[in-house]
């Protein structure tokens, strides 16, 4: 299947007054050695004992890139994103972010995890949330420079986020909560934004506001975006390309290539129907997985659901 150009798709109304702060301080696209993908990995396969999540994974992520990655649960999305970080070495073939070796704590990377709640109590504020993405990595507290708090303050204003970000952030939304993180992601100018079901238990308003947030960032900066969901439809209209994993196989390509019911149904091993109604995609008839990717607890996949067995990385961020 081939490669489709980056879309140049004009970001929603909500984002505009943000645009600005949202691209780099560098020039767009240099991000990754000129003439190199953003994310590069050849004949990949990740096993755990007997178990293959995927193999033989051969896929460029090209700078300015909307990668959606889409498959049940146990099918390695989340195991994906732990290799693109460095905390998962490949059990076959290579991989490369920016044309390095991904390592832990790498600034080259940006990381947007799954929504989860913070205890109300809990006595850290927004912006402190956000500050992680410059010294989470740190042992000790280290009072901030000026020139730090700038950096902070000018990326909450780029998310919208600067009216709550003195509160507690157990106290805000899920859609607030969201914002401050994809500011802490973007806060070291990331060459490859990494999210991991970013979306997951937000209404749709704040879903197509995070989803635009992350859509404008890519195109202004040439930041690469490698979006893990089961849903696929609230970002649907940005998607440049999908990967499609199930029990070991794999399909890249559009999402007109690989979402229909003969590429499902071939993937899957049975009758498997892809429906469109009013521009929306609805699979119908694909199985639960059977297994859990190692560090997660199996449950069934519904609508919404999400891979069990995330975590947070406030170190990741940077640039190529």
């Amino acid at each position: 299947m081939t490669t489709r150009t980056p879309s140049t798709t004009r970001p929603r109304p909500e984002v505009d007054a943000a645009l600005g702060l949202l691209g780099a301080g560098r020039a767009d696209w240099e991000r990754a050695p000129a003439g190199q993908p953003a994310v590069r990995l050849r004949d990949a396969g990740l096993r755990f004992g007997q178990r293959e999540l995927w193999g033989g994974l051969s896929l460029d992520v090209a700078p300015g890139e909307f990668l959606a990655v889409l498959g049940p649960n146990g099918s390695g999305k989340t195991s994906l994103l732990k290799v693109l970080l460095g905390l998962q070495a490949l059990s076959a073939g290579t991989v490369s972010v920016c044309g390095r070796t991904p390592r832990r704590g790498s600034n080259t990377v940006g990381y947007v995890p799954q929504q989860k709640s913070f205890d109300p109590d809990l006595p850290l504020r927004g912006r402190d949330l956000v500050r992680l993405g410059l010294d989470g990595h740190r042992w000790g507290a280290a009072w901030p420079s000026r020139a730090a708090r700038g950096r902070v303050a000018d990326v909450i204003n780029a998310v919208g986020a600067t009216a709550y970000a003195d509160a507690p952030v157990g106290l805000l939304s899920g859609g607030e909560q969201q914002r401050l993180r994809i500011a802490q992601a973007l806060l070291g100018d990331p060459a490859v934004l990494l999210c991991d079901e970013p979306l997951l238990s937000l209404d749709l308003r704040h879903q197509q506001a995070v989803s635009a947030l992350i859509d404008a960032r890519r195109r202004l900066a040439g930041t690469a975006v490698v979006f893990v969901t089961h849903e696929v439809n609230p970002v649907l209209p940005l998607v440049d390309r999908v990967l499609y994993l199930v029990g070991g196989r794999w399909a890249v390509g559009t999402p007109q290539e690989v979402m229909t019911t003969e590429r499902l149904s071939d993937l899957y091993g049975t009758d498997v129907d892809v429906l469109r109604v009013r521009g929306r995609i609805v699979v119908v008839g694909h199985p639960d997985s059977p297994h859990a990717e190692p560090g997660e607890h199996h449950h069934h996949h519904h609508p919404g659901d999400r891979d069990p067995g995330h975590h947070e990385f406030p170190g990741a961020g940077g640039s190529c």
